[in-house]
């Protein structure tokens, strides 16, 4: 396997008598998640997608991914959250988060539908000038605000690019959304646009493998085939034992909720490339919106270093005792540099250059001692190793912390698949935007508005 759960830094923190004690509490979550016996169960479609995708739509997929990549200049993913971070955090992974700046046989991918900023929307508009645009809206309903707004805006770009032809417009407009109802869909069949679906037991942090992360991935050049193939594998090694201390992923769960008993209020999602800054971003998405409610759940946040040792690497290593840190560790990232020796040496590092030592190899040993330093600090440190960036790891990775997370979800006493507290905010803005209806006018009057 690709992936590997490394526990020599927490020795000191947990014994493996308690993570024996944890067997019955995930033998049981993970019967919940196997046998669809849980809460949100009928959001569990995730759990067998790398084995029983869509092979007619994973074709559709790969031929119109073909056909932007031949008639585009500018690729745009419009949505949030789900909608987008999965895709995103696949291509800079796997690719690189320069890849507009160093891509040379694809489209430029943009994101858009991601948030309200005016500016950031003007410059993705100034930046389409001239480029022949394709869009990719995702969204299972179509009445999200964020992306809603935002394909407005850029299918008018669109349609005015191709003078409103119909038939032109249709081969730079393409709609993942649900397979039977909503706005979009009713949309994209009045219109035409190719569609692609967002299941309906798959919710949108845990469908990055489906169409919805898909269609961009392969834009990008990067190899689905290669992404699920590795998702199926981590899938089948990890039925192989339900042993807590065999089980890497469930060994991982046990821990977080270890750790959790214990006090810890933060789990840091440690990076040392600015690769897997996207890679991050999903994850933290991913156990923000299971775990946190009913007034549980560890606050997920991310580093990258080494940059940010160099700004929250003090209140880690010696700030308030409440968090612990899960460290990926790339083993090969497919380049290496090596430091010049210099005759002058006034920064003092010609003892590296001297014995041979290479960029990498100093990233790693930053690593380790990271590790040591924020061990000895009393921060527990999980460490998972990666073999590389490749798709075959990255779909292993999904389904591993896919898995991990409903798992320790279950665990928690959460339903890890529904997110009702996001929609606090949307109701006081429509509120405050004048939209019409009984609950909106309450809400006015509370605000006195």
């Amino acid at each position: 396997m690709s992936i590997r759960l490394n526990t020599k830094y927490l020795d000191k923190f947990i014994t493996e008598e308690e993570l024996r004690s944890m067997q019955g509490q995930v033998s049981d979550a993970a019967a919940k998640v196997e046998n669809g016996t849980g809460l949100g169960a009928d959001h569990l479609g995730w759990y067998t997608l790398p084995v029983d995708y869509d092979k007619d739509e994973f074709a559709r997929i790969k031929a119109a991914a073909k056909r932007i990549r031949e008639n585009t200049d500018v690729f745009i993913i419009i949505g949030i959250g789900g909608s987008y971070l999965g895709a995103r955090a696949a291509i800079e992974f796997i690719k690189t988060p320069n890849y507009n700046a160093l891509t040379k046989d694809s489209p430029q991918i943009y994101y858009a539908g991601n948030n309200m900023s005016a500016s950031a929307l003007g410059e993705l508009i100034a930046l389409c000038e001239g480029k022949r645009v394709t869009l990719d809206v995702v969204s299972k309903s179509g009445t999200t605000t964020e992306p809603g707004i935002a394909f407005r805006v850029l299918r008018a770009l669109v349609e005015k690019q191709n003078g409103g032809d119909a038939e032109k417009i249709k081969e730079h407009i393409y709609v993942t959304t649900d397979k039977a109802k909503g706005a979009l869909k009713t949309l994209a069949d009045a219109k035409g646009y190719e569609e692609f679906v967002v299941p309906d037991d798959i919710g949108g942090r845990y469908s990055v493998l489906s169409a919805v992360g898909l269609l961009p991935i392969a834009v990008a050049g990067c190899d689905i085939d290669e992404l699920m193939r590795g998702a199926a594998d981590m899938k089948a090694e990890l039925a192989k034992s339900g042993c807590v201390l065999e089980n890497d992923c469930y060994k991982y769960a046990a821990i977080r909720n270890i750790l959790y008993s214990k006090g810890k209020a933060l789990e840091i999602f440690v990076g040392f490339d600015p690769a897997m800054t996207m890679t991050a971003e999903w994850w933290k998405q991913l156990y923000g919106e299971s775990e946190g409610k009913n007034g549980k759940g560890l606050f997920p946040t991310s580093v990258i270093d080494t940059t940010d040792l160099h700004s929250l690497g003090q209140i880690i290593q010696q700030g308030r005792r409440i968090m612990f840190e899960t460290f990926c560790d790339v083993k090969s990232c497919g380049c290496d540099i090596s430091i010049p020796t210099d005759s002058d040496n006034l920064d003092q590092l010609n003892y590296i250059a001297d014995k041979g030592i290479t960029v990498s190899r100093v990233n790693s040993v930053a690593m380790e001692a990271t590790c040591i330093a924020h061990t000895d600090g009393g921060v527990p440190c999980v460490l998972i190793e990666l073999e590389d960036r490749s798709e075959y790891t990255f779909g292993q990775f999904v389904f591993f912390f896919e898995l991990a997370c409903a798992v320790s979800g279950y665990i928690l006493g959460v339903n890890p698949f529904d997110q009702p507290g996001v929609e606090g905010y949307k109701k006081n803005m429509f509120a405050l935007l004048g939209k019409e209806g009984a609950e909106y006018d309450a809400i006015r009057a509370k605000l006195g508005k």
